[in-house]
C-alpha cells in the first residue's frame, strides 16, 4: 500500500494541472478495498476517457483498522492523448500523505519523454536508483489504466502492456484476455453480472526498496480486472479487481458507487 492515491491541499494549490475539453463524459466510481475480511481503503475513481484525450483521476485513503496505524491519502491525476491507439500523458500527479510525511510526484511529459519536476522524498532516499534506459518511452499508472479500457473498448480484448514510471519503480505490466466472466452478487458491491476478465502480471524492473533485498521481495505480482458496461456507448470501466500484495496476501476492490457528468464545455476565444 505504498503505491496510490488526496491531501496536501496547499500543494494542491500551488501545482495546476491543466485539464483537456474532453468530448466524453466523465464517469465517476467509488470502491472498497478488502483484504484478508477486513476494509482497508476506499478509492473514488473519475474516469474521462475520449477519442482523442482521457484524464483520469484517483483518490485514495486508507479505512478501517488500518486507517488507526497506517494512515494514507492520495490524490492521483493524469492528462493526456492519444496517438495511434497508445497514450500520451502530458503531466501526472501523486501527492499526499503517509504516515504523516508528506509524499509528491510531478511528472511532465516533453517530446513525449518522462521529466520529473518534483519529487518528495527524493527518489535515493529509500530507493534503489531507476536507470535512464528504463524511464525512457515510459507512462505513468494511470496512463496504463486508460490504455487498458481503450484497448477494451476497441477490440474487446484486454491484450496491451506498458512500462510504467513513477519517478521511483520502473515496472512493466502485461495484460491478457481470461474471458467473459458472471460476477455473483455480494453486499460489498452494488454490480453483478456480465463481464470481462483480464489478467496481468506487474513486474518492477527497478527502483527496490532497499530493505527489499530478497527475491521474494522482488518476485513479479498478478492480478485480475473485471470489466463492464455501465453506461451503453461509453467504454466498460473496472467494477472488480483483485491484486497480489506483498503484506497481505491478496486485496480485492469492489464497486460501491457510480455516476456520470456531462462531458466538459470547450471555452470560446
Amino acid at each position: 500500500m505504498r503505491c496510490a492515491a488526496p491531501g496536501l491541499l496547499g500543494l494542491l494549490l500551488l501545482i495546476p494541472v491543466p485539464a483537456p475539453a474532453l468530448e466524453a463524459p466523465e464517469l465517476k466510481a467509488g470502491y472498497n478495498v478488502y483484504a484478508a475480511g477486513f476494509h482497508v481503503a476506499a478509492v473514488a475513481v473519475t474516469f474521462g476517457v475520449g477519442p482523442h484525450d482521457y484524464d483520469i483521476q484517483v483518490n485514495f485513503h486508507t479505512a478501517g483498522l488500518v486507517s488507526l496505524f497506517r494512515h494514507a491519502e492520495q490524490r492521483n491525476t493524469v492528462v493526456g492523448t492519444w496517438d495511434a491507439g497508445r497514450p500520451q500523458p502530458q503531466q501526472y500527479q501523486a501527492i499526499g500523505v503517509w504516515r504523516g510525511e508528506p509524499r509528491v510526484t510531478v511528472i511532465d511529459y516533453p517530446h513525449g519523454q518522462p521529466l520529473i519536476r518534483q519529487l518528495i522524498p527524493p527518489q535515493d532516499a529509500e530507493r534503489e536508483p531507476v536507470p535512464l534506459a528504463l524511464q525512457e518511452n515510459s507512462v505513468d499508472s494511470l496512463s496504463a489504466l486508460a490504455l487498458l479500457v481503450r484497448r477494451v473498448a476497441d477490440t474487446g480484448h484486454c491484450e496491451s502492456s506498458a512500462r510504467i514510471f513513477d519517478g521511483n519503480r520502473a515496472i512493466e505490466i502485461i495484460a491478457h484476455t481470461a474471458g467473459e466472466e458472471i460476477l455473483a452478487p455480494t453486499s460489498r458491491s452494488i454490480f453483478s453480472g456480465k463481464t470481462l476478465r483480464c489478467d496481468f502480471l506487474s513486474q518492477t524492473l527497478a527502483g527496490f526498496l532497499i530493505e527489499d533485498s530478497s527475491a521474494y521481495d522482488r518476485r513479479p505480482l498478478h492480478g485480475s480486472v473485471w470489466l463492464a458496461t455501465l453506461v451503453p456507448g461509453e467504454p466498460s470501466l473496472p467494477v472488480q479487481m483483485q491484486v497480489e500484495t506483498r503484506w497481505f496476501g491478496a486485496a480485492t476492490m469492489y464497486l460501491t458507487q457510480f455516476g456520470q457528468t456531462p462531458p466538459t464545455e470547450i471555452a470560446s476565444h
